[in-house]
């Protein structure tokens, strides 16, 4: 006899790793076993440091959100939506739980138990090595510290990480920094400086490794005092050794640092000590191994040399965010590390073409981006929006200092279209005169926008009021910032028209709820998820943070908490606005990665169900916000 939950169950599971990756009947066999859970707005899942449950969790529909207590106040930390994933880690290494969870709003959750998914994990190749890379993406901290300062261990264990040899094989240093037995420390800490490494090998006359000092020996023995600077190396090297043929794994690498507490290996020959020494492998390998790792991507970027490499290093980012959009990173964290990845570049670029510039900057400057990279929220790479600002000269100068800026500019622009950012189609660059100022000539126009009713002024003042220093002074910046409040402060007109801009925007839904598609054009036929959707949150965070003064907060979600601090009546309304963008954000992202484009304009017919619901779902604080903005600017009086 059918189980007809159970195929519903299926149905749905199929859709989402790891669970796509189970055959039919195995996938039908755990989809019978499964608890389903329907829970009204603020029943809890779990709760912060009770112990875990003996089953992990998938939301079919609703929100549930999830929370970190800390002095008896609530943060959100995520919302896990249609699909999402919860308390799957927890589960595996069988730690308190670290976050609440609790229903946001009446939702239907899976409960799959621990007794029949742990086989999958033992013996699915595929399962397990999406869970693996799942942990090997925070590869760099194996433990994370909570509210208390306890460290919780977020690895795989051994026994789940089975199959290892499938993977493939590490990339070593291959000439490692070596020295003799009687060598002393002073001499090879020259050396080790000298090569700019973090590790030396102590061999014997055989070259087989003996020990190995770090830099962490060097701080812990040597400059505490312990040893002095000409004791001899084996007095403070570490041994014995840890050594591993060059066959070994990725993972299998990854366990071994994390089983032994140590950062780096000894690759020899034959895999054992007693073997001529071929190599070194550490921590900073195993993390280029992945290739996407943040801190190790933002250092490899300080010490580029070529716009070229730029571009490759900007491809690597791409699969950092498909990575941790599998993973469900929370967005605020998926958005603050891009965005300093993206920032690194910049910097970069700028600091390359400053050296191909004939000479040094004439008098100081500052460069801008604006609009979605200004609000830190430019997860995939679209067109440039930036600027330039440099400092006031005398009349006479400033044709010759503008020049300079110009040529700095259009050597900027370039350098980042060559990364992949796409040159502006409405030339919003810094390589366009009209966008590469002084600071007086900034001010100027900053006030003759706000002073304005035209609708360029009102669409300029939206991208570039949400400007952020990337590179050169910050004074003038603040300046600027100063003068767009100051504004603000004397008149609410000009809110007013940036909130009839908000009011105006196009309708998602049609009478009928249908979504509204666009009509003619390149893009006919298809949903413009920016303009009917995430603008208007945008645009009305932006007005709200400007009538409160919110200076130095650009991001969209941001604002949206600060908000919610602010105006406790309205904070319902702003967590929802928050919630909504964040859907929208990762959605738009998902479209632009599958479809390897800006992700704005979707084809409807392309979603399932599921999706068309989930959009829906973020389309009633778009109503409600703008319902705000009318009647706090009293907006009928304008339009």
């Amino acid at each position: 006899m059918k189980n007809t939950i159970a195929e519903r169950i299926q149905d749905f599971l199929k859709e989402f790793p790891p669970f796509s990756m189970l055959e039919k009947d195995e996938l039908l066999m755990i989809s019978g076993q499964i608890r389903v859970m329907y829970l009204e707005k603020g029943t809890y899942v779990f709760e912060q440091d009770q112990s875990c449950h003996d089953e992990f969790y998938i939301v079919r529909e609703g929100a549930i959100g999830l929370y970190r207590t800390t002095k008896n106040d609530q943060d959100l930390v995520d919302i896990c939506d249609s699909g999402d994933l919860f308390g799957l880690r927890i589960m595996i290494i069988k730690k308190d739980y670290r976050m609440s969870a609790k229903a946001d709003e009446e939702s239907i959750v899976y409960a799959i138990p621990s007794s029949i998914f742990k086989p999958v994990i033992d013996e699915n190749r595929e399962v397990n090595k999406f869970l693996l890379e799942t942990f090997a993406a925070h590869a760099r901290n194996y433990y994370t510290e909570t509210e208390k300062g306890d460290r919780i261990d977020n690895t795989i264990s051994i026994d789940t990480a089975k199959d290892l040899s499938t993977l493939r094989t590490i990339s070593y240093r291959k000439k490692p920094l070596f020295c003799q037995p009687t060598s002393i420390v002073k001499d090879v800490a020259l050396q080790m400086n000298t090569h700019k490494v973090n590790s030396i090998v102590v061999v014997d006359e055989n070259k087989y490794p003996l020990g190995i000092i770090t830099d962490s020996d060097l701080r812990a023995k040597i400059a505490t005092g312990l040893f002095s600077s000409g004791s001899v190396v084996t007095e403070i090297m570490t041994t014995p050794v840890k050594t591993y043929s060059k066959k070994l794994t990725i993972a299998e690498a990854q366990i071994a640092l994390i089983k032994n507490s140590i950062s780096h290996l000894c690759i020899t020959k034959d895999g054992t000590r007693n073997s001529k020494l071929v190599g070194v492998f550490s921590n900073h390998d195993l993390l280029v191994s992945f290739g996407n790792n943040p801190s190790v991507l933002i250092k490899e970027i300080k010490r580029v040399k070529k716009i070229q490499r730029l571009r490759y290093i900007r491809k690597q980012v791409q699969k950092l965010l498909e990575t941790y959009l599998e993973q469900d990173i929370p967005t605020m964290h998926i958005l603050n590390l891009i965005s300093e990845i993206n920032d690194a570049l910049v910097v970069r670029t700028i600091e390359i073409s400053l050296k191909e510039m004939p000479s040094p900057p004439p008098v100081k400057f500052s460069f801008l981006v604006l609009g979605s990279q200004g609000r830190r929220e430019q997860l995939l790479i679209t067109d440039q929006d930036n600027a330039i600002v440099f400092e006031d000269v005398r009349k006479e100068d400033y044709e010759l200092t503008k020049n300079y800026f110009l040529e700095l500019a259009r050597q900027i622009t370039k350098g980042l279209h060559t990364i992949g950012f796409e040159y502006c189609p409405a030339e919003m660059m810094a390589s366009n005169a009209r966008w590469c100022m002084s600071l007086s000539e900034w001010e100027t126009q900053f006030k003759g926008w706000m002073t304005s009713s035209t609708e360029e002024s009102t669409l300029l003042s939206s991208i570039f009021f949400d400007f952020q220093l990337v590179y050169g002074d910050s004074d003038m910046v603040n300046q600027l910032s100063n003068v767009v409040f100051d504004g603000v402060n004397k008149s609410n007109r000009f809110l007013a028209l940036l909130g009839v801009n908000a009011l105006q925007k196009p309708s998602p839904l049609g009478f009928f709820k249908q979504f509204l598609v666009e009509q003619n054009g390149e893009h006919k036929d298809t949903f413009d998820i920016k303009t009917r959707a995430m603008m208007v949150l945008i645009d009305s965070a932006r007005i709200l943070a400007l009538y409160h003064n919110l200076k130095g907060i650009n991001n969209t979600l941001l604002r949206y908490e600060t908000l919610a601090e602010l105006e406790p009546n309205n904070k319902e309304l702003f967590e929802s606005c928050a919630k909504a963008f964040r859907v929208l954000l990762k959605f738009r992202t998902r479209q632009g990665l599958i479809h390897k484009d800006s992700g704005r304009f979707i084809k409807l017919n392309t979603l399932s169900k599921k999706d068309k619901l989930k959009l829906k779902r973020c389309f009633k604080p778009i109503k409600d916000i703008q319902e705000l903005l009318g009647v706090r600017f009293q907006l009928k009086t304008f339009m």
